[in-house]
């Protein structure tokens, strides 16, 4: 076999392996390619026929079933359908997992992903050689570190079972390495320590960047030249913001791949492992009543709605370098919508849905000025609360005009999607905290009962809602006749309310991210030529906007934005569903 490995160089993290043979994937996400070893691993793997890890795409990651002793064969690999979370039998004892989470004293280490770490744990889901480190520039001990954790942990699923136990082992598991960014040998020491826990054990090994973008590319490279792993895999995981532009998210890309390969770089858009957005490709493909009626040809047009209730609350410093289009349309709103309009791709491997969310990218029209409307919340007083406009916060620059509210209209240029409107809406400080997908569809040709609607026939339409938070929902709106002697109609929604019909509770999509991650599913990650498409729609409006310093329309805080967004909606005869007051 032809192992190809650079130590300790600038491409220290590239571990290829090439054998022009059939590849199989077994045990601890390791890579074979040859069947001389079939014959040494199938007694162990056979008398495992159950799978127990499946991947956010339902295929299985740790370990294939052989079937009545014959060759193992890629016929042979199939989804298992269990129930059974990860058991450390299915992972080769010899393997080792470390997370390393760099930037661990920052709120979204603290609020997300140690929690989310933790869940995993709770649920069986980690393997049993794990230890999950943190590291920054705060000085701190172990015990600092894990007494800063148990802060945030919960038993999310089920309180009652052995919640404080769960939690001790876990923490027992958690160590910190205090270090510099940009310090190779800070990294060195980290590597030391990692070592020490791995034990001599074929090492795994995961870095979490919740840090600033300015040094993720320090990071990175101290990582790949001191604190990779020199047998196993190494897999980062980078958090948006990926980059202002496409100049320079093109740079960070090109700069990351100076130490690592494509499928190493996780970059993560968590809301594309939120349960609803999870769901959206299986109401469609997998529901006949729903996959003939998905183009222009019934939809009128989809909205992808985005409220927050709060304004920035000391995070004005960061949001106004970036603003509401970069930080939450150029990436959460466009990749939904990129899955929502997607073609039915091949399989549900990874590389065969990012091909067909980059095709529906290359697709859509660059935005123009005249299709988006940018607004700033301003301070408002309401029943006898004051409440502060976005300049106000002390971090903010005085007299800045970075939006805080952002409606654009954009379009998909293909066959089945020609001229349906794809309206987006993002703002803070709005009347409500919602995130949702409206499909508005088009009215029935001819309808017999259009006298019962008066007049406004977009009472008669029907809407199928998938709300992604708060309080997780599909419902379809729908007409139906009011029991009576007279005729009088109603418009009704046949809905699916998930606290009801699943109590036990929903994952964290850091969850699901994290367990990807771990297990090499990049499905819910974004590759570099998404990246690249989706800042090449953005990159000539956000231009345009700053160079000709557009001043943004004024909405007062708590409102429902500025009255410019009605105008765009109305201007593609559309009329925005969160704001017909029947909201379930």
């Amino acid at each position: 076999m032809a192992t190809r490995i650079n130590p300790c160089s600038s491409s220290s993290f590239k571990h290829d392996i090439h054998i022009p043979t059939r590849r199989f994937t077994i045990a601890s996400s390791r890579t074979y390619r040859t069947s001389k070893w079939v014959s040494q691993i199938s007694s162990g793997i056979h008398a495992k026929r159950h799978l127990e890890l499946k991947s956010s795409n339902g295929y299985p990651l740790n370990a294939v079933p052989l079937q009545d002793g014959n060759p193992l064969t890629e016929d042979h690999i199939a989804p298992q359908l269990t129930e059974r979370p990860f058991i450390s039998g299915s992972e080769s004892p010899e393997s080792t997992l470390s997370i390393t989470v760099v930037g661990a004293s920052g709120d979204l280490a603290k609020k997300k992903i140690f929690p989310a770490l933790f869940a995993l744990f709770y649920e069986d889901w980690l393997p049993e050689n794990f230890a999950v480190f943190g590291y920054a520039r705060t000085k701190m001990t172990d015990e600092e570190l894990r007494d800063m954790i148990s802060k945030t942990l919960t038993c999310r699923i089920d309180k009652s079972a052995n919640c404080g136990d769960k939690m001790d082992q876990f923490l027992k598991r958690c160590f910190y390495h205090s270090g510099q960014y940009s310090s190779e040998e800070h990294f060195a020491e980290l590597d030391k320590k990692l070592k020490e826990k791995e034990g001599g054990k074929l090492p795994n090994r995961l870095f979490y960047l919740s840090i600033p973008p300015n040094i993720f590319v320090d990071v990175v490279r101290c990582a790949s030249l001191r604190a990779s792993s020199a047998s196993g895999w190494t897999r980062v995981i980078v958090e948006k913001p990926f980059g202002r532009d496409s100049q320079s998210s093109g740079e960070l890309t090109r700069s990351l791949k100076k130490y690592l390969n494509e499928d190493q770089i996780f970059r993560i858009d968590h809301y594309l492992g939120k349960e609803l957005v999870e769901n959206l490709s299986v109401l469609r493909f997998s529901n006949l009543v729903f996959e003939p009626l998905w183009s222009r040809n019934y939809i009128r047009n989809v909205q992808l709605i985005f409220s927050e209730d709060f304004g920035t609350e000391g995070r004005g410093g960061y949001f106004d370098n970036y603003g509401i289009i970069r930080d939450i349309m150029q990436n959460h709103l466009l990749q939904i919508l990129a899955l929502f309009a997607m073609e039915t791709p091949v399989s549900l491997d990874a590389e065969d849905i990012r091909n067909e969310k980059v095709k529906v990218l290359r697709s859509m029209r660059p935005l123009q000025l005249e299709d988006v409307i940018v607004g700033q919340y301003k301070g408002h007083s309401k029943g006898g609360q004051s409440y502060p406009a976005y300049t106000d916060d002390p971090t903010v620059p005085k007299g800045s005009i970075t939006p805080t509210f952002a409606a654009a209209a954009l379009f998909i240029n293909n066959a089945r999607w020609d001229g349906v409107p794809f309206l987006m809406k993002a703002g803070k400080a709005l009347h409500t905290r919602r995130a949702e997908i409206r499909v508005q569809f088009r009215h029935v040709p001819g309808n017999l009962y259009k006298r019962n609607f008066g007049t406004d026939l977009d009472k008669a339409t029907n809407e199928l809602v998938l709300r992604v938070q708060p309080d997780e929902a599909i419902y379809l709106k729908i007409n139906n006749k009011v029991p009576g002697l007279g005729m009088k109609l109603d418009r009704s929604d046949l809905n699916l309310l998930y606290r009801a019909r699943y109590p036990r509770g929903i994952p964290d999509a850091y969850e699901r991210l994290l367990l990807d991650a771990i297990e090499g599913e990049r499905r819910l990650f974004i590759r570099s030529d998404e990246l690249d498409a989706a800042w090449a729609l953005f990159t000539p409006l956000l231009k345009e906007l700053e160079e000709k310093k557009i001043i943004p329309e004024l909405y007062p805080y708590g409102s429902r934005g500025p009255v410019g967004a009605h105008y765009l909606a109305a201007k593609h005869n559309v009329r925005w569903g969160d704001l017909s007051g029947e909201e379930l």
